[in-house]
């Protein structure tokens, strides 16, 4: 059978032997007729909160906070709906912040190509500074008392309207809703506080999770310090259609989106494969092997110890080369070697969550990935390359017998599959 994988701007096909291959997908829907109506309806009808419009007066400042240029979010369509329904509130007084997180910044043709030249040339548009403090202002501590500093712009608006997407989170239950503002906008070692050690390795801090998950937990009260926000979230099926629109208060509104991502996303298999095959959910989600972690991640819950798990993501900016996740990683002799450097106290890195969960899944199952990265790369980073997925998945079978199976994942971390003792808990 012919599986096509989701993987940079395309598809990858690949064949598998049918009577041993069980396809993992979400549950289809349909994307929505008319998205342009249902985000404007949604704007006037939100949910636990009044309509946008009702809550601002044109001398207020608003600040609205898109994902950036490794999210799926279709910026190009509600960004410039938003402005429009907001045609009549001074530009002067709207700014445009781009929530990078810890991510490198967007150039301006990335970012006409996000939210179109015609937003950027007529409007306040800027990248968030994770590292710049000159630009935060603090809303407190996190648990270990960190400050909690987050971008000027975002907390000395009047209101922040916070857009995204919602998908399965690796390690924050869900993405969108308060993730906008923490980490999205907030400085690298507030960042790092909240994805440190500790809440990385709680049990909790994994898919479809929100509630007990400290991690999650601690983000959305550093967001709520932020003042008044109004969400705008959506969600995508899998050819990238918007299926469904959550506008409103912060976190109700993006609860109904997280129970609405849950019933399509979550997919429970009867027992652990040998070999699992996923994705990234292909660009603009796999330009990284940094975001690559969490097509890791999802199949991980579906490998038997000591199986076979290979990715295939694009990856055409690299790890990316000499971030901070590539020199953790070369640093370290091994990914076992990186769990010790993790735990041993004091020791702390910028994006070593990511080099967390990667050895995590390592310490479970052999990882190979097909990529676009040379092999060189990979071995550094402690991965094995994988040049024939059709090829290395037959050869496994045939060491394994003929009791040995394999599932697909091919739209990677958009399904979250998981074992009858692994009952996903509300979000």
């Amino acid at each position: 059978m012919k599986v096509d994988l989701a993987y940079g701007e395309g598809r990858l096909p690949v064949e598998f032997p049918e009577d041993r291959t069980t396809v993992i997908s979400p549950t289809h829907i349909p994307g929505l007729e008319d998205e342009k109506s249902a985000v404007i309806n949604a704007l006037k009808r939100p949910i636990g909160s009044a309509p946008l419009l009702d809550r601002i007066s044109p001398d207020q400042k608003i600040c609205i906070l898109f994902t950036d240029i490794t999210r799926a979010t279709p910026n190009h369509k509600i960004i410039p709906w938003i402005l429009e329904h907001l045609k009549d509130h001074p530009r002067e007084n709207i700014v445009l912040l781009n929530q990078l997180g810890t991510h490198r910044p967007n150039t301006r043709q990335e970012l006409e190509k996000m939210l179109t030249p015609e937003v950027v040339a007529n409007y306040t548009v800027l990248n968030h500074e994770p590292e710049n403090e000159d630009a935060m202002v603090q809303l407190g501590e996190t648990h270990d008392g960190t400050p909690a500093l987050i971008n000027r712009h975002a907390v000395e608006a009047d209101l922040r309207i916070v857009t995204g997407f919602i998908e399965p989170h690796f390690f924050a239950g869900f993405s969108g809703g308060p993730k906008g503002i923490m980490p999205g906008v907030a400085a690298l070692r507030t960042v790092m506080s909240n994805h440190g050690y500790r809440n990385i390795g709680d049990p909790n801090s994994t898919f479809g999770i929100t509630a007990g998950n400290r991690l999650w937990e601690e983000l959305r009260d550093i967001a709520l310090r932020a003042g008044p926000s109004f969400l705008l979230n959506v969600t995508l099926n899998e050819s990238r259609d918007i299926s469904g629109v959550f506008a409103g208060d912060l976190i109700k509104a993006h609860h109904e989106g997280t129970v609405f991502v849950k019933r399509l996303a979550m997919q429970a298999v009867d027992e652990p494969f040998d070999i699992v095959v996923t994705t990234n959910s292909g660009y603009p989600l796999d330009l990284n092997l940094y975001q690559g972690v969490k097509g890791m991640s999802a199949g991980a819950r579906v490998v038997r110890e000591g199986g076979l798990l290979i990715l295939a993501a694009e990856c055409r900016e690299g790890v990316p080369d000499k971030s901070p996740l590539d020199n953790l990683l070369r640093g370290a002799s091994s990914s076992e070697e990186v769990l010790a450097q993790l735990a041993t106290p004091g020791f702390v890195k910028p994006e070593q969550w990511q080099a967390q969960i990667q050895a995590l899944v390592q310490r479970k199952a052999e990882v190979q990935v097909h990529s676009s990265l040379p092999d060189e790369i990979l071995k550094a980073v402690h991965l094995t390359p994988c040049h024939d997925i059709a090829a290395t998945v037959r050869e496994r079978l045939e060491q394994l017998g003929d009791n040995a199976r394999v599932a697909v994942l091919p739209q990677g971390p958009l399904t979250i599959p998981y074992l009858p003792s692994e009952v996903p808990q509300s979000a």
